[in-house]
């Protein structure tokens, strides 16, 4: 990895192809100043990361893509979503969404690694798809990302350019559980045993269910994601201590940050791995609890869309619940409110 400067960045993308595709990290992970200077290099690209948070470049020249929409595309009159189940989304990167520039955020380096901190999830298949290119990888490189271990670890040869910034990591805002959230966390909290394995999407009501299970024991955790709940479990004893925790990417308070870093009992695997169906089934009592837009007379839940317009998509639910339904004592629950205050 040979160290540049912002000023730099210019430079070094000179030779891409017309219209490249960057693929850039989502959730609360996206290196905003790297990202900044690719674009004000690159007149026109697409645009490709999971649960853009809001701050992603937005303008004509920009096509947004993703295959989850988060709060910073979601309304973009140049999204494009890609309907994937995230277990497949690293297959598209050797088909039919080749990358040119991969841009991650990083750790500082350590022994001769790095570590990709709070965001795995596809970057590992992005940075093998564009090395077997000949594209390029440039990391942004942040002594206050927490050093991750599992598939977060990537060896400093992999990446070509770092640049380094100072930079606190954003988290989301305080999830307020009201009163029916709490309600619906309670009622599923007493579906799930003592030594179950754990998976909790995004949401208050996965918040809640999270809180109403601080009682149990030797609770595992087997997620694409996690975020301060698992830490409260883990304070309230809840937890296996000799299971790891495994997760694909995380996001939350700057005490959950710390309590990941360096931490040897959680690893951060890959998606591929993650939200793999056959490897989820294999985990005991797996217990996946997501949440929905709607769910209609016949049971069949949309996850995806509001009047017609993409909201977020599927995501990594599908992996789950089939996954959870082939585990010996496994359940999927799917939790939200039986009416909605706008309506």
């Amino acid at each position: 990895m040979r160290t540049i400067s912002l000023e730099d960045v210019a430079g070094i993308l000179g030779g891409l192809p017309e219209n490249p595709r960057v693929v850039v990290s989502g959730n609360f992970a996206t290196p905003h100043a790297l990202l900044g200077a690719v674009d004000a290099a690159l007149p026109s690209y697409r645009l490709h990361a999971l649960n853009a948070q809001p701050g992603l470049p937005d303008r004509e020249g920009v096509t947004l893509e993703t295959a989850f929409v988060g709060p910073g595309m979601r309304k973009s009159p140049r999204l494009v979503y890609i309907p994937s189940r995230l277990s497949l989304v690293p297959r598209l990167f050797t088909a039919t969404c080749p990358p040119d520039v991969v841009v991650i955020h990083t750790s500082a380096p350590s022994d001769g690694m790095l570590s990709l901190g709070i965001e795995v999830n596809i970057l590992p298949a992005a940075i093998e798809a564009v090395r077997a290119r000949g594209g390029i990888v440039i990391a942004q490189v942040n002594s206050r990302m927490p050093y991750t271990f599992g598939d977060a670890e990537i060896p400093l040869d992999l990446v070509d350019f770092g640049v380094e910034v100072d930079a606190e990591l954003p988290s989301p805002g305080a999830m307020v559980i009201d009163d029916i959230s709490a309600t619906i966390g309670d009622r599923v909290a007493t579906r799930v045993a003592d030594g179950s394995t754990m998976q909790l999407g995004i949401g208050a009501v996965p918040d809640a269910v999270l809180s109403g299970l601080t009682g149990r024991r030797g609770l595992r955790v087997w997620s694409e994601m996690f975020s301060d709940g698992v830490l409260e479990l883990d304070r309230a004893g809840a937890l296996d201590t000799d299971a790891t925790l495994v997760s694909s990417f995380l996001f939350g308070s700057p005490e959950l940050y710390a309590w990941v870093d360096r931490n040897p009992r959680v690893q951060l695997l890959r998606t591929e791995t993650t939200n793999e169906p056959s490897l989820i089934a294999k985990q005991p009592l797996m217990t996946s609890v997501n949440t929905a837009l709607q769910v209609d007379l016949y049971a069949q839940a949309n996850a995806s869309r509001v009047k017609g317009q993409i909201f977020s998509g599927f995501g990594g639910q599908t992996d789950f619940i089939v996954g959870a339904l082939h585990s010996p004592g496994g359940q999927a629950i799917l939790a939200l409110r039986s009416w909605h205050p706008k309506a």
